[in-house]
């Protein structure tokens, strides 16, 4: 996936830590961020509510097919795919 813009990954790991509610680890947070598998909140429901939570705020749709290990790799591909989708 492509290189993401800061703007864009700061609003991605708001989302993040918002779903997640962990505010306490946010700053500790960046780009090669390990997600899935490394974060214990980052479960199935989570994941659901994290792509919800990316279609609302940045006004795209996101596929069933779409929603795989390698998107909640790190933060960056996150953040990465978003960008993506809104270009």
């Amino acid at each position: 996936m492509s290189v993401t813009s800061a703007d864009n990954l700061a609003e991605v790991r708001a989302l993040l830590v918002s779903v997640l509610g962990i505010e306490d680890r946010a700053a500790t947070l960046d780009a090669a961020t390990p997600l899935l598998g490394s974060l214990p909140e980052l479960d199935s429901m989570a994941v659901l509510e994290i792509v919800a939570g990316v279609e609302e705020r940045f006004g795209i749709s996101v596929d069933d097919d779409e929603v795989t290990a390698e998107l909640f790799e790190t933060l960056g591909s996150l953040a990465a795919f978003v960008d993506e989708k809104r270009n």
